[in-house]
């Protein structure tokens, strides 16, 4: 089964290497050439970011092997999670999640329910042995390859705030989740001053603790 996983993988890589080298050459119909990526490519997807947060600050108070042992617990805790509620993991780096969803609406219940697993098993627990999640969501239009990569505006932003705007516990989240996940009950969204690059808006989240 990875080896099948790995031939599609491979497979999507090369054709859009291929088509990014046509549209390099002189004279090229860079249009035409962008609209077979899409149609190639191109999917609606919602996508998770995820950071532990104080990372730089606890690895130098608590060393690596410290920090490594809070991200093996993470995985255990949260890989689950994200199984549940239909996620697709892509990537993991460092500290990082990249996670993808069909259905917008599971990836925001999937967000508030990583947060409430940590709050359980971060109860009672010293300072440096909790495990603090920063969440960020986008959806739309993106290109996926494979079981590889997304690329897109809505990822660029949803990795902008989970990796560098949100704060533990939060979960902030694009215009584009936000209209998708309006009437969801329980969940309200705070609108941010000033929304990443590649979002016309962004949100806090107030969710269901």
């Amino acid at each position: 089964m990875s080896g099948k996983r790995s031939i599609v993988s491979g497979a999507s890589e090369d054709r859009l290497e291929r088509l990014i080298g046509e549209r390099l050459k002189p004279g090229a119909d860079k249009k035409k050439i962008d609209e077979r990526i899409w149609d190639l490519f191109g999917e609606d997807w919602a996508v998770m970011f995820t950071d532990l947060s104080g990372f730089s600050r606890r690895v130098a108070e608590f060393g690596i092997i410290h920090f490594l042992q809070t991200i093996q617990e993470a995985e255990r805790l949260l890989l689950p999670v994200i199984e549940e509620h239909d996620g697709i993991l892509l990537k993991v780096e460092g500290d990082s999640f990249l996670v993808i969803f069909r259905n917008p609406r599971k990836a925001l219940q999937c967000s508030a329910a990583m947060q409430r697993t940590l709050r359980d098993y971060d109860a009672g627990l010293a300072d440096e042995d909790k495990v603090l999640l920063c969440v960020g969501l986008g959806f739309g239009r993106m290109l996926r390859i494979g079981d590889a990569d997304v690329y897109g505006s809505e990822v660029n932003a949803a990795s902008k705030l989970g990796e560098d705007r949100a704060k533990a516990w939060e979960i902030l989240v694009t215009g584009g989740v936000r209209d998708a996940c309006l009437a969801m009950e329980g969940y309200s969204f705070r609108a941010l001053d000033e929304p990443p690059p590649g979002a016309d808006s962004a949100y806090a989240v107030d969710y269901p603790r």
